[in-house]
């Protein structure tokens, strides 16, 4: 996962760039639904959201757009990764809530020990916003989660086929990546 969706940066930016940030962006409002519940304070980036995704597919998916195969197929490749995302985030926070269920911890006094609030804490854990490098590291150290639950190590499509192209390239039959390591997101 080259890139985690950011709602921050998203909203910063204002607008979705291909397919596969419109997944992300509609994985994003889904969990938002369900968190301004509980935060009402993201209501507002909710919207916007929603607004960025609405001009997105208005400009790329209306009726007046071409829509053909090539574009279907780069949609469902997207879908695809955004959806391996999701599920990796979702196993990453069961990962992290095991271990605080298992020192009676709640995730405020993760939010603590890492020095972020609870509501930030909240969208870190429901993959709202990313985790710092720094926290999973603190969190792998603190609780020996493997960093293979806490930090992605699929490589995308696009980075697969860039990398069977360097490799054939600098011709080194040795220096080769299994088809386990060339799985992708």
């Amino acid at each position: 996962m080259k890139e985690q969706a950011d709602l921050r940066n998203i909203l910063k930016k204002g607008i979705l760039s291909d397919e596969l940030e419109l997944e992300r962006a509609l994985i994003l409002d889904r969990k938002l639904r369900l968190m301004v519940k509980e935060h009402p304070e993201l209501s507002e980036s909710r919207k916007q959201l929603r607004s960025i995704i609405k001009a997105y597919e208005s400009l790329n998916w209306s009726n007046d757009s071409i829509i053909t195969d090539k574009r279907i197929k780069e949609s469902d490749s997207a879908e695809f990764i955004a959806e391996q995302e999701r599920v990796f985030l979702e196993k990453r926070k069961e990962a992290i809530k095991l271990q605080l269920e298992k020192f009676d911890l709640t995730q405020q006094d993760l939010g603590k020990i890492l020095g972020h609030g609870k509501s930030y804490m909240s969208e870190l854990m429901n993959g709202i916003s990313p985790f710092s490098n720094k926290d999973l590291i603190i969190i792998h150290r603190l609780f020996h989660i493997e960093l293979e639950y806490l930090i992605p190590t699929f490589i995308t499509q696009k980075e697969k086929e860039r990398l069977k192209e360097s490799l054939k390239k600098i011709n080194k039959p040795d220096l080769r990546l299994g088809k386990d390591d060339l799985m992708f997101a």
